[in-house]
């Protein structure tokens, strides 16, 4: 059966370019959405920003078409681009970006995006199409929050309770404002978007392609045979694949750097990981030069540190340690109160077996997973594997009340580093990423001060951060990604750094097979 097909998608028009998404798109609200995926496609394509970056990661104008600073540089006054339209015909105005960051600030949504417009004061609207913008302290220029947080409507959502949102329908048939606008959606395979005609000329006026189909495939075999049969124009694909991928003359291989790491969070409420010394001996058992190379075939950077590689605050990469050798993880493991086993044995204390339980969404052929198992099976630590469906996942990872022991994951990054805020900040204790219950106040004030620290002194802000974070352990840092993606060469004008894979998706073009 053609992929396509399966996808419940009619025949393909002209110019119409289908993109894998290896699970459904989380939501249409950017506001409470994590997904990759999901947010490039929110950010880029269905909604616009108030500014976007330039390669070199500065802002620059977009539906702010210029801004000015007061003597402070405290306060930043925009003017907006008055053509632009909801894609219901209704303006978008100051009203909708003062409503969004209220929203991203409020508590009850409890937003990803809430750590990252703390640095804002206030919002007041002059206009439909002159908004001012005070932050908390002065700022050198622009915070990428704004240039990464897509808008929303308030016409259709400002009589919503927030803590709604998720379950609203805007967030399966979402409008926009951006290049192209929603048109249907088939639960778990596909979503369909269109040209939208009327995109200002002054924000880069309408797509090139007449259509772009998002289409579920959760399988990387069945991803490149897509790429292969030509139904697919862009696909992640699994790292074990990437020479096919480029030994195909009709296909391209490309490797951009993006921002997400794949962490194991550890459960900080309850033992074992209510001890720091269980955790970081965890963390030091686990062979991440390995665990890259037998994974993800390399296409990763391993670490043991918060901050990924690329961003203006980055440290100097350093190589891993590879894991333990046994002595350091050993002796933590002993100081713990775990007795060391025969060969082959669990540890135990007061009779109880170190025996723990690994959530996870799966990962492919669950090669991380198997890696980390026996990681730590030579520590004494039983470790089982227990695969959830990821609506599950999250709801157990979220709650309150924490139930499991550790989780695999992945956390897409951002340019503001505003994963850590979601991640560990206390402001948002209970929110979307709030997987560890670590919360200190000593870290509290760390990510307040790096957030609006100025270019010259904000490596050194976040370095304090990763500090901590190395301290005590709440989550062990695997590795950094690196995007895997299969693209036919009939789609053009595709780039792709770290701004995300669809940042050039308004240029696309597709060339037609010749009849």
């Amino acid at each position: 059966m053609l992929m396509l097909a399966a996808c419940g998608a009619p025949p393909r028009a002209p110019g119409t370019a289908v993109v894998a998404s290896g699970a459904d798109l989380e939501s249409g609200n950017p506001l409470v959405t994590i997904h990759p995926l999901s947010r490039q496609v929110q950010r880029h394509a269905l909604f616009v920003t108030l500014v976007k970056l330039d390669s070199l990661l500065h802002p620059m104008p977009y539906f702010a078409r210029e801004w000015t600073w007061d003597a402070s540089h405290q306060v930043a006054t925009f003017t907006l681009d008055s053509s632009l339209r909801w894609h219901d015909g209704v303006p978008t105005t100051a009203e909708d970006v003062a409503f969004t960051l209220a929203a991203a600030a409020d508590s009850s949504l409890a937003s990803p995006r809430r750590g990252d417009v703390a640095a804002i004061d206030s919002v007041y609207v002059v206009t439909p199409t002159t908004l001012r913008v005070k932050f908390q302290t002065a700022v050198p220029e622009l915070p990428t929050v704004l240039a990464e947080l897509p808008i929303v409507p308030r016409h259709l959502l400002d009589t919503v309770p927030r803590a709604r949102w998720r379950a609203h329908p805007f967030a399966t048939a979402p409008v926009g404002n951006g290049p192209f606008v929603f048109v249907s959606r088939l639960p778990g395979r596909q979503w369909r978007f269109a040209r939208n005609h009327t995109f200002p000329t002054s924000m880069g006026g309408p797509p090139a392609l007449e259509q772009l189909v998002v289409a579920v495939v959760d399988e990387s075999a069945t991803k490149f045979a897509g790429l292969v049969s030509g139904e697919l124009d862009l696909a992640g694909v699994s790292p074990t694949m990437a020479q096919l991928v480029r030994k195909d003359p009709a296909l391209r291989l490309m490797t951009p750097p993006v921002l997400f790491s794949t962490i194991l969070a550890f459960n900080t409420t309850r033992a074992p990981f209510n001890d720091v010394r269980v955790r970081r001996a965890v963390s030091l058992s686990i062979q991440r030069q390995q665990l890259v190379a037998a994974a993800v075939a390399g296409f990763a950077t391993p670490t043991e540190h918060a901050i990924p590689p690329g961003l203006p605050v980055s440290p100097p990469q350093q190589p891993s340690t590879g894991g333990d050798s046994g002595n350091d993880a050993d002796h933590l493991l002993d100081a713990a109160g775990w007795t060391r086993p025969a060969p082959g044995q669990t540890r135990q204390r007061n009779g109880q077996p170190l025996r723990l339980t690994l959530l996870t969404v799966g990962s492919g052929d669950m090669a991380v997973e198997q890696l980390l198992q026996a990681d730590l099976a030579t520590r004494g630590i039983a470790l089982d594997i227990r695969v959830m469906e990821l609506a599950t996942f999250l709801a157990t990872v979220r709650s309150a009340e924490k139930g499991f022991d550790l989780v695999l994951t992945g956390i897409p990054g951002d340019l503001a580093l505003g994963h850590l805020s979601a991640l560990f900040d206390s402001k948002q204790r209970g929110g979307a990423l709030d997987y560890t219950g670590y919360h200190t106040a000593e870290l509290d004030q760390l990510l307040s001060a790096a957030r609006s620290a100025s270019p010259l002194v904000a490596a050194a802000a976040w370095a304090r951060v990763n500090a901590v974070l190395a301290r005590d352990v709440p989550v062990a840092w695997l590795y950094h990604a690196r995007g895997v993606q299969g693209r036919s060469v009939r789609l053009e004008q595709v780039e792709m750094d770290l701004r995300g894979e669809l940042v050039s998706v308004a240029r696309w073009t597709r060339r037609e097979e010749r009849r």
